[in-house]
């Protein structure tokens, strides 16, 4: 039954930092204000500048703006992983929530059948720490109400 809250009882997770939610498919690791400061921070580099070297704009589905999100190596030098990834996370420590916040995302959670088809890929999951109810829907939350960094389109 889809109304059923399967996690109710809470979810086993530890990241075990094999990098597979970061690698070999395309996808947005979209940034808010708090995300790109902790980043600017740990590379000394001005707003911009890092903007520019680490970021892309993807348009967003209303059509009339961007949001900003973390760039990919291209295919052909890396298979769509992260820009941060070199053997490993290179800002574990500094990492965006949506990535703090794996694999407690909506569509991962819609399910039971999601999370198990999510957790052929993710060696931690079902495993390790239990995050219970009350901390997966303030993840949840957080993550539905997460103001990323959007501009109008050009």
């Amino acid at each position: 039954m889809k109304d059923e809250i399967f996690y109710r009882n809470g979810l086993r997770f530890s990241c075990v930092r094999c990098s597979m939610c970061c690698r070999y498919e395309s996808g947005f690791v979209f940034l808010a204000e708090d995300d790109l400061s902790i980043l600017v921070g740990a590379f000394g580099m001005r707003v911009e500048e890092f903007v520019a070297a680490y970021c892309r704009w993807v348009p967003s589905q209303d059509g009339y703006s961007e949001k900003l999100s973390l760039k990919e190596i291209p295919r052909g030098g890396g298979n769509f992983d992260c820009i941060f990834w070199k053997d490993g996370c290179s800002v574990y420590e500094s990492r965006p929530l949506q990535c703090k916040t794996f694999p407690f995302w909506d569509f991962v959670l819609e399910d039971e059948e999601s999370w198990n088809r999510t957790a052929t890929q993710c060696p931690g999951m079902g495993k390790g720490d239990l995050h219970p109810f009350s901390e997966i829907q303030t993840y949840l939350k957080e993550w539905q109400t997460y103001p990323i960094i959007r501009r109008t389109k050009s």
